[in-house]
C-alpha cells in the first residue's frame, strides 16, 4: 500500500527550514521526501506576546528568508517550540546555570509545551499550533546536574528533551501529543499537508 500523503505530494517539493535532527527524523518517519534547508534568523519577538503568540510569530519569522526564493509547488515547513511556565517563556539555555535554573523551576510542576508549524508557499502561508501539558516529578540538584552534564541540552526550549534521560526518568504525566514536545506535532503536519494539496 502506498503512503497517502506521499502520493498527494507528488509533483511538490517539500523543504524543511530547520536544522533540528528531531524534526528531520519525524518527517522521515512520516515517509516524506524533503530537502533540509535551514536559514538563520535572529529569534527575537515583541515582548507583549504570550504563549502560542510567541511560537506562531517565530515560526513565521523563520519562513521569511524563503519568501523571495520559493518556486511554484514548493512548500517550506518552519517551526518553533515554546516552553511556557507561570506566564514566562523558557527559551534555550545559554549555559549550565541557566539550564539548571530552568529545570529547577519546572521541577515538581506542570508546564505547557507549544509548537507552532508554519507552511509557506509562493502564494499562501498557514500556521498551526499544538499544546501539550507535561508534569515533572521533583528533581534533586544532583539529578539536574547529571542531566545537564550528560546531555548538554542547550539547543532545546526549557533546557530539556523529553526523549532524553530527564524525560525518561522524570515525567510523571503528559496530556496531549508526545511528538509535539519533541518538537513537531506530526498529526497536525500530516493533516495540514493533506488539506493543502487536496
Amino acid at each position: 500500500m502506498t503512503n497517502p500523503l506521499h502520493e498527494k505530494l507528488k509533483g511538490y517539493k517539500l523543504i524543511l527550514g530547520s536544522g533540528s535532527p528531531r524534526r528531520k527524523m519525524f518527517l522521515e518517519e512520516m515517509g516524506l521526501d524533503f530537502e533540509v534547508r535551514p536559514k538563520s534568523v535572529e529569534e527575537v519577538y515583541p515582548s507583549h506576546l504570550q504563549g502560542k503568540e510567541i511560537s506562531d510569530y517565530l515560526a513565521e519569522l523563520k519562513a521569511s528568508p524563503f519568501k523571495t526564493e520559493l518556486q511554484p509547488k514548493e512548500i517550506v515547513i518552519t517551526s518553533d517550540t515554546v516552553v511556557w511556565h507561570k506566564g514566562v517563556s523558557l527559551a534555550k539555555a545559554a549555559n549550565s546555570k541557566e539550564a539548571f535554573d530552568m529545570l529547577r523551576t519546572l521541577s515538581g510542576d506542570w508546564h505547557e509545551v507549544i509548537t507552532s508549524v508554519c507552511f509557506t508557499t509562493l502564494d499562501m502561508q498557514k500556521t498551526v499550533s499544538c499544546s501539550t501539558w507535561v508534569k515533572f516529578m521533583e528533581f534533586t540538584d544532583a539529578e539536574i546536574n547529571h542531566y545537564i552534564e550528560k546531555c548538554q541540552p542547550f539547543d532545546k526550549a526549557g533546557a530539556y528533551g523529553i526523549q532524553e534521560w530527564i524525560g525518561i526518568i522524570g515525567i510523571s504525566q503528559i496530556k496531549g501529543s508526545y511528538t509535539n514536545v519533541v518538537g513537531l506535532p506530526t498529526h497536525l503536519v500530516y493533516k495540514t499537508l493533506m488539506d493543502m494539496v487536496s
